[in-house]
């Protein structure tokens, strides 16, 4: 049974930065892409970020030079660094992992605040 579990999100002004964290379980991490996705009320929930199995990263255009999506195999973690936070990421992120067969799970989601 696959799990992810994320965390790191919180309140934070404008300007400022977050690390968001998602812990995976029960399957062979390296082996699966990663990716960080967000949605507001009412609209389709988004990719901000994306990196393969083999550290292969994409960005979304509105988040290009400030967010950093990074993995670490040995501890079955993704990361995605925040940094100049803008009142429009506000948003619940949701971590993805997509299994080389194509299955997609997800995880519970975490709420960013970012306060104008």
């Amino acid at each position: 049974q696959v799990q992810l579990v994320e965390s790191g999100g919180g309140l934070v002004q404008a300007g400022g930065s977050l690390r968001l964290s998602c812990v995976a379980s029960g399957s062979s991490f390296s082996n699966n892409a990663m990716a960080w996705y967000r949605q507001v009320p009412e609209k389709q929930r988004e990719l901000v970020a994306r990196i393969s199995s083999v550290g292969r990263t994409i960005y979304a255009d509105s988040v290009k030079g400030r967010f950093t999506i990074s993995r670490d195999n040995a501890k079955n973690t993704v990361y995605l660094q925040m940094n100049s936070l803008k009142a429009e990421d506000t948003a619940v992120y949701y971590c993805k992992m997509t299994m080389s067969w194509g299955s997609d799970y997800w995880g519970q989601g975490t709420q960013v605040t970012v306060s104008s």
